[in-house]
């Protein structure tokens, strides 16, 4: 799980310290992942100056080795780059968990806190089956293409939206696969989007699960106000189901 700091906050304020319902970003998603039964363990990749912030945050809502978390969580220092917090991560999950090649591993924006259950299981089975996979979500606008001249864009071509889909997380992969991924894009100085840009110039086939509107990246001061609608709205469903459903 990877950590940044920024939107909407300003630079002083990392996202993961940010509130939704009166509770941290990043203690939200811990939730979700920490509900999923096959999650065996979560490293928390976060700036060396900000670790024991959140060691603290994590053994305030109990997802401490004394908490809920059974010691599944880890905090470990990050960099200033996703790829690099990732393969932080990555290399120690790998040194203390001795990560078979066939494992899953699951990549996760602590800024998409309303992330649910059922969407990390499903990115679970999707690599368990093709070997890679990320949540996407189908896009719904006209896509164009546009050449970039000195006097603004221009249209060039307009894409299918049915071959297009907003990337979104968790992404993940068998770990032989992600941890060949991290080694050749290293090797060639080559720095991705995300952990999919990775796999496929590795020439491994990412597949895609259904994502949702709500699973949504904070990047604006306003994300927060919607977040805690889509939460609400959520719990209210749950209330509605009663305890049967």
């Amino acid at each position: 799980m990877s950590v940044g700091s920024g939107a909407g906050g300003g630079a002083s304020t990392p996202k993961q310290f940010l509130a939704i319902a009166g509770v941290p970003m990043l203690v939200h998603c811990l939730r979700a992942f920490l509900a999923v039964e096959r999650v065996e363990a979560i490293y928390i990749a976060v700036r060396r100056s900000e670790m024991e912030r959140v060691r603290a945050q994590v053994a305030e809502f109990g997802m401490g080795d004394a908490g809920a978390s059974r010691g599944k969580v880890r905090v470990v220092e990050g960099g200033d780059q996703r790829q690099q917090s990732v393969s932080n991560a990555l290399a120690l999950l790998i040194a203390e968990n001795g990560c078979d090649d066939d494992d899953v591993v699951l990549v996760h924006d602590a800024a998409r806190p309303l992330i649910d259950v059922d969407a990390i299981e499903r990115t679970i089975d999707a690599v368990v089956e093709h070997g890679a996979a990320i949540v996407g979500l189908p896009a719904v606008d006209t896509i164009k293409q546009v050449e970039r001249t000195a006097h603004g864009a221009i249209v060039t071509a307009t894409i299918p939206r049915e071959r297009i889909v907003q990337a979104q997380t968790p992404q993940g992969a068998r770990c032989g696969l992600l941890r060949r991924a991290f080694a050749e894009a290293a090797a060639d100085g080559f720095v991705g989007t995300d952990e999919a840009s990775l796999l496929e110039r590795a020439g491994i086939v990412v597949a895609v699960v259904a994502g949702s509107a709500k699973n949504f990246k904070i990047t604006q001061p306003g994300d927060l106000e919607l977040a805690e609608f889509y939460l609400k709205t959520t719990d209210a469903a749950r209330s509605l189901e009663g305890p049967n459903r």
